[in-house]
């Protein structure tokens, strides 16, 4: 059963691109720029729940300029 999130990150105005860029070179995730309480939208799929923690906390957590996240978790039994 694949995993799927939807990541709402918040990012310091001085990093927006930096932050943008690191995001954009996660194989697999589709990253949107959005105005609003959010600056980006990261869309990840993963083969598991376990697969997508691992992008979080060693691919989107530690980039320097995100200040914030929220995991949005879904499930595809397709």
């Amino acid at each position: 059963m694949a995993a799927n999130a939807y990541v709402l990150v918040s990012i310091e105005p001085a990093r927006t691109q930096e932050v943008m860029d690191r995001l954009n070179a996660i194989s697999g995730a589709v990253v949107r720029e959005v105005l609003g309480p959010y600056d980006a939208v990261v869309e990840l799929e993963a083969g598991t729940a376990e697969d997508l923690t691992e992008i979080m906390r060693h691919r989107i957590r530690p980039i320097n300029g995100v200040t914030n996240t929220i995991t949005c978790l879904w499930f595809s039994n397709i």
